[in-house]
């Protein structure tokens, strides 16, 4: 799915095409906006979106077999609801 498949969505709700791709825009930026503050953003019945640690940690570079530290980083999970789960 892309961006354009959504904005195909909301133009048949009768949205102009710009009014259509700034309303995705706007979702989007609030989500990204509500993680980089640390907090989850949920959509009843479809979802949650929150901020996931990982810990720094020891690896291995695969062709070397040296051991190379791995710094810590933050990422983004995804919870689907009940709704979605039950729709698949």
């Amino acid at each position: 799915m892309s961006k354009q498949v959504l904005v195909d969505a909301l133009k048949k709700n009768g949205m102009r095409t710009s009014d259509a791709g700034e309303a995705v825009d706007t979702i989007t930026e609030t989500i990204a906006k509500e993680l980089k503050k640390g907090q989850k953003f949920s959509l009843p019945g479809f979802g949650t979106f929150a901020v996931s640690h990982r810990a720094a940690r020891m690896g291995r570079n695969p062709r070397t077999g040296e051991e190379i530290k791995i710094k810590a980083s933050k990422g983004v999970r995804f919870k689907a609801g009940a709704k979605l789960k039950g729709s698949l």
